[in-house]
């Protein structure tokens, strides 16, 4: 997916990430941070990743599957990682 570089939703939602995964890092060293703050922030991290995910898999369908240069390996490929 050569194109995702300039995809800004892309990158945003990616930005975010790092952002959510820093601070769980910082909140883990935290002796005065409680586990159940660290937990809603994971859980915040997955949903997260869940919806990066879901636009990759959108950008790669209408990329690549819908234009009809697909073929049966990279198709299998495909649905192994799902």
């Amino acid at each position: 997916m050569g194109h995702l570089h300039s995809d800004k939703k892309v990158l945003n939602r990616i930005r975010r990430l790092q952002g959510q995964i820093n601070a769980i890092h910082g909140a883990v060293t935290d002796r005065d941070v409680p586990c159940i703050a660290i937990l809603q922030q994971v859980a915040a991290i997955k949903g997260a990743l869940n919806g990066l995910m879901n636009e990759l898999i959108e950008l790669h369908l209408k990329t690549y599957m819908l234009e009809g240069e697909y073929n049966q390996e990279e198709l299998e490929k495909f649905l192994e990682i799902l």
